[in-house]
């Protein structure tokens, strides 16, 4: 049981939960590459993992947009060099470029978060699919959100695009299993890194999410490093198509109100 020797690759994996996952994956002996659109933030990235690597485990970088398929390519090549096939894909890389109420949308901005969470995960299981395929198996984790799962206002564009990725998640794990590839995706609540920092920092959103939250913490990189590990390992043999909330019970009750960020 276990990850060691295996290859994976993470995309966003230059900071945030990505980068815990990389760590993660190399404390057990894993050959981790990341990808993202920085290059001095995947360096920087990849001295921390390096530091935390156990012997046998390596560290590699490449830079690559998810949502332009060559480069997606490279980076499924670049992740099978160490042991010739790819083992696990956790496609990390997303964010939000709209945030407001649907009758003031920036469309542009909708389209924008659409293209980099959904049709770039969309193309990384086709990528990473191809060379599992080819090796004989391997696990895919998407990465998903609790907005994805129910709503929180005035995130909507955010939301939808995750809930996208969840479909494809059941889509993808109906079709590819019968060619030895699992695909799971993990729901992460508020999370206290890079993206969420504007949230965790404090205010009236913060409040409202612990408030929503049954065990009312903020939630932690390691948190969702450790459940995207038990997806990506063996120890999850017979899952697949399944959506996992780390969340703290978020979703046992309401979205949290963006709206509290206007005013």
């Amino acid at each position: 049981m276990g990850i060691a020797g295996q290859s994976a690759l993470i995309t966003g994996g230059g900071s945030g939960i990505g980068l815990g996952t990389a760590k993660r994956f190399a404390a057990d002996g894993c050959h981790v590459t990341i990808c993202g659109r920085t290059e001095d933030k995947l360096t920087a990235a990849s001295a921390e993992i390096a530091a935390v690597a156990t012997q046998g485990a390596s560290v590699t970088v490449i830079v690559a947009d998810v949502t332009v398929e060559e480069q997606v390519i490279a980076a499924v090549s670049k992740a099978t060099e160490a042991t010739g096939k790819l083992d696990i894909l956790f496609a990390c890389a997303g964010g939000s470029m709209h945030m407001g109420p649907i009758p003031d949308a920036d469309i542009e901005g909708v389209r924008a978060t659409v293209d980099l969470n959904v049709i770039g995960s969309a193309i990384c299981v086709k990528q990473a699919a191809l060379a599992m395929k080819a090796g004989g198996g391997g696990s895919i984790v998407l990465m998903s959100s609790g907005a994805g799962h129910f709503p929180h206002r005035y995130l909507w564009a955010y939301g939808i695009s995750k809930a996208a990725i969840d479909e494809l998640s059941r889509y993808a794990a109906d079709e590819l299993a019968v060619d030895g590839i699992r695909v799971n995706s993990v729901q992460p609540g508020i999370i206290d890194d890079e993206l969420m920092s504007f949230i965790t920092a404090g205010g009236a959103l913060l409040d409202d999410y612990l408030e929503q939250t049954p065990i009312s913490r903020v939630g932690t990189v390691e948190d969702v490093a450790e459940a995207v590990r038990f997806l990506a390992g063996p120890e999850s043999s017979w899952i697949t198509g399944e959506q996992l909330a780390v969340d703290g019970g978020h979703h046992l009750r309401r979205g949290a109100d963006y709206g509290k960020l206007f005013g």
